[in-house]
């Protein structure tokens, strides 16, 4: 028996294409060339179409993550954002395909949630191949895809304003090093170019970077090293998430120095271990389950309704003061 599969390779299009056309979807653009290659197939193959019971009219949206299962354990970031959108997709009684990147099929759905980091190519070829695509946390509008991302600038300023207010005049920050699945290119992290904007924008603060693999031990062997090396300390420290700042805690405690007293810390995410650990972690929180939810919502947005141009939703975070930093309001 055919199947849409077959339908699609002898067409040469998506599958998801195929499914749209034999189901007159009046939203979706492709030309009348297209139309005619799918039925004509369809009738070639003598494909028949199955009466939709109630289970199979749900909505269909696949995830696409750059993380394996492993991998998201070691950074709970993405774990908890995938969280948020099977919460939100069982709630709204959509059935959810969960793929990674190494193992993408050409199963049909109404929508696509690709999360996680994605270099140039990966961003065509997910556009090509996936109908109704919506990234989080990676900004592919200037390839047309809508994009839902953290707004790392107004985070950082947060960040900046605060160790401003504790007069901080040295500052470094742990920049973390991540690759993209296959090609390996380097992730540029957005937040090194805005630390050093806004490091260059006041006169008496400078500021070092230094980078280190997203972990505790990374980030523990990062600090451990630059405190050895430095013969100036810095007064305080921001890593790019709570896991190089916990590693962070413990070089500078082993250092023989106090927190925040000889080096303020704050960290980003506020993972749950955050308020746990000594002293508890001052952090900026990213609504991370939340920001799941909403991908969903939006997604479902984008599937039943069209737009001349991609959209960007840039969400808002919070900074979280803890004992790691001075002047402290615990929460």
């Amino acid at each position: 028996m055919a199947t849409i599969k077959d339908i699609a390779q002898l067409a040469g299009v998506s599958p998801a294409t195929v499914s749209r056309v034999l189901n007159y979807d009046e939203k979706l653009s492709v030309g009348m060339e297209t139309k005619q290659k799918i039925f004509e197939a369809a009738e070639h193959l003598n494909y028949k179409k199955h009466h939709k019971n109630l289970a199979s009219e749900k909505q269909t949206i696949k995830l696409i993550q750059w993380y394996d299962t492993q991998e998201e354990l070691e950074d709970l970031y993405y774990l908890s954002i995938r969280l948020g959108i099977e919460k939100k997709a069982e709630e709204a009684n959509i059935r959810l395909i969960k793929e990674t990147w190494d193992a993408i099929s050409e199963q049909s759905a109404d929508g696509t949630i690709a999360l996680g980091k994605f270099d140039e190519e990966q961003l065509k070829e997910l556009k090509r191949t996936q109908e109704n695509l919506l990234l989080v946390d990676s900004d592919g509008t200037r390839f047309g895809i809508d994009s839902l991302v953290v707004d790392f600038e107004s985070s950082l300023r947060l960040v900046m304003d605060h160790f401003l207010q504790e007069e901080v005049k040295q500052l470094v920050m742990i920049a973390g090093k991540e690759y993209t699945k296959q090609h390996r290119t380097p992730v540029t992290d957005p937040r090194t170019a805005i630390f050093q904007k806004l490091i260059s924008e006041e006169k008496n603060l400078s500021g070092k970077i230094i980078e280190a693999d997203f972990s505790v031990e990374a980030g523990y062997q990062a600090v451990h090293d630059f405190l050895l090396q430095e013969k100036e300390l810095p007064d305080a420290l921001f890593a790019a998430n709570d896991a190089l700042a916990i590693g962070a805690l413990k070089a500078i405690k082993e250092a023989g120095l106090t927190i925040p007293q000889d080096i303020s810390v704050i960290g980003f995410n506020d993972i749950s271990v955050a308020k746990y650990v000594s002293p508890p972690l001052s952090t900026v929180k990213v609504y991370t389950e939340w920001m799941g939810e909403l991908a969903v919502e939006t997604l479902s947005q984008l599937i039943h309704s069209t737009a001349p141009v991609s959209r960007k939703i840039t969400i808002a975070t919070e900074l979280i003061l803890r004992e790691s930093t001075k002047q402290a309001t615990i929460k």
